[in-house]
């Protein structure tokens, strides 16, 4: 708890967090010592609890998180203006700690999902509309827009008929990285479990062909007039569930944009009576792939939701679940925290390797990796990426890394803790896990996000409570408790990891609630992850 308005982090540290806005002149208490503020001090900014000398390195949370650019004084406020990014060095060490997490006493925590025709679980049973290529995706906005409340009202076991539309499927060079992303991305979500109905829908002289997406044998169909193939894509990535139904069509082979929405509506309307004849059944706590995310950040995020999540990560992978970390250029900074973690030395040089990808990646668009963090970070107290990131981590709790996957890669259940690399855009990094089997995210926010998800429903965690008090109808659970001392951060990791649970077994969160009373029929929050050329 904070002593008056101040709380330290980690015995050592040059800077606390405040926790209300502070004014001039106030002494307060923070590891030990008396500080006397020198100005006013927002909410969740940073506060010099000793001298720092210009050039010399700031710690939060016992790490570095840059380096004074002038001369800072204790009371002082800390923040951009008296706070640079410096990279500096970090020990990467490539595994060697080890953390047992031993499996909770008492019963086994069980959910109510779908068991699919592969073994996997969904937490949904959604009829989903995949568009191939942008061309068609008015069209399947269309065809959606006939499945209001009312009518899926006569099917109750359907939680909905989404349209999944994107930017490409032209225009690329479907063997090349961006190309390969993309299919892997469609794959996904065809194949995903909480899908229990899916239409294909094409133009039909696009680079991704709609065969590419529905085929149950893994095999990368080639394009007419294309000299080389495709390099054939994984099967293990690529299956759809033997129980999925499956249609296609295209928009040109159907006569037009009027005559597709027709096929496409007949098509679903074949689909929702067999979906909704599907239940739930008790499946182990061990079927639950999650996606750790977070958007919105703020000084708060590292100190109440986010190891809040981790507390619930850690318990979820004790029970044998898969646990999701993403977000490669939000963990930049912290990486060594993860790499010693690293079950295997090949698994930290994997997360290492994609950080050294990303750094190329932004100095090649003229950029660096502390582009991030954005102004809503830094009007929340966040000064650098090194300071987003260590908050960042503390979602993937204490466990070990026992994987690290390339963006939308079909992630294994019953894995433990894993890393995902994916931007750090959320829509962009949520579609990737989701792409991956995630059946259940939670999303931690400090400044608001209005961030839904489909298929996959999406739990969404304060931060802190004046966030919470403004936005309650858009938030789940409110972690500023932490800090307000009205919660211990196990208490709010329990309720979370219940509530996990809970949506996992039907109960809709905030945002979904949202999402079935038809007040956001778009699709904006499914978008895949563009990389390399348009041509």
């Amino acid at each position: 708890m904070s002593q008056g308005g101040l709380l330290a982090l980690h015995h050592g540290d040059d800077v606390a967090v405040a926790t209300r806005d502070l004014q001039a002149g106030e002494v307060l208490s923070a590891d030990g010592q008396d500080v006397t503020i020198r100005g006013a001090v927002p909410r969740g900014h940073k506060v010099a609890l000793t001298d720092v000398a210009a050039g010399a390195d700031v710690h939060k949370y016992g790490q570095v998180i840059g380096r004074a650019t002038v001369p800072i004084r204790a009371g002082e406020h800390v923040h951009g203006h008296n706070l640079g990014f410096e990279e500096g060095h970090r020990d990467h060490e490539l595994g060697g700690s080890h953390t047992e997490l031993p499996v909770p006493d008492g019963p086994r925590p069980t959910f109510q999902g779908y068991r699919r025709a592969d073994g996997r679980v969904g937490t949904r049973s959604y009829v989903a509309i995949l568009t191939s290529v942008n061309c068609s995706a008015s069209t399947a906005k269309m065809i959606a827009a006939q499945f209001t409340p009312q009518v899926l009202a006569a099917y109750p076991n359907v939680d909905g008929v989404v349209a999944l539309t994107h930017q490409s499927g032209c225009g690329l060079v479907p063997s090349s990285e961006g190309g390969r992303l993309l299919l892997r991305t469609l794959r996904g979500y065809a194949a995903h479990p909480n899908v229990a109905g899916l239409l294909v829908l094409g133009l039909g002289c696009e680079m991704v062909l709609t065969e590419q997406l529905t085929t149950r044998e893994g095999v990368f169909v080639g394009m007419p007039g294309v000299g080389t193939p495709p390099p054939p894509v994984d099967p293990v990535l690529a299956d759809i569930p033997a129980d999925t139904l499956v249609e296609s069509l295209t928009i040109q082979e159907s006569g037009g944009v009027r005559a597709a929405v027709a096929a496409g509506v007949a098509a679903i309307q074949r689909m929702l009576p067999v979906v909704d004849e599907r239940r739930r059944t008790e499946c182990d706590v061990s079927e639950l792939v999650l996606a750790l995310n977070c958007g919105g950040s703020d000084g708060y995020s590292g100190i109440t939701a986010n190891p809040a999540l981790g507390w619930a990560s850690d318990r979820l992978v004790a029970y044998g679940a898969t646990s999701a970390l993403a977000e490669t250029p939000e963990v930049f900074g912290a990486e060594h925290l993860l790499t010693r973690r690293a079950t295997d030395p090949a698994v930290a040089e994997r997360l290492l390797d994609r950080i050294e990808w990303w750094k190329q990646y932004t100095a090649a668009g003229g950029g660096s990796m502390d582009n991030n963090p954005s102004p809503g970070n830094k009007a929340g107290g966040l000064t650098t990426i090194l300071e987003k990131s260590l908050g960042a981590v503390a979602k993937g709790g204490r466990a070990d890394l026992a994987a690290v996957y390339e963006y939308a890669e079909r992630m294994a259940p019953h894995e433990g803790f894993v890393f995902m690399d994916t931007p750090g855009y959320d829509p962009v990094s949520v579609t990737g896990l989701v792409a991956g089997g995630a059946n259940v995210v939670v999303f931690t926010t400090g400044r608001g996000s209005v961030f839904g998800c489909r298929p996959t429903p999406s739990i969404k965690v304060a931060t802190n409570t004046a966030m919470y008090s403004v936005m309650s109808e858009d938030m789940d659970v409110n972690a500023g408790r932490i800090v307000d001392g009205t919660a211990t951060l196990e208490q709010v990791g329990r309720e979370i990891f219940d509530l996990i649970l809970d949506v996992a077994s039907g109960r809709r969160p905030v945002s979904e609630e949202l999402q079935i009373a038809g007040l956001t029929i778009g699709t904006e929050e499914f978008i895949p992850w563009h990389v390399g050329a348009v041509t």
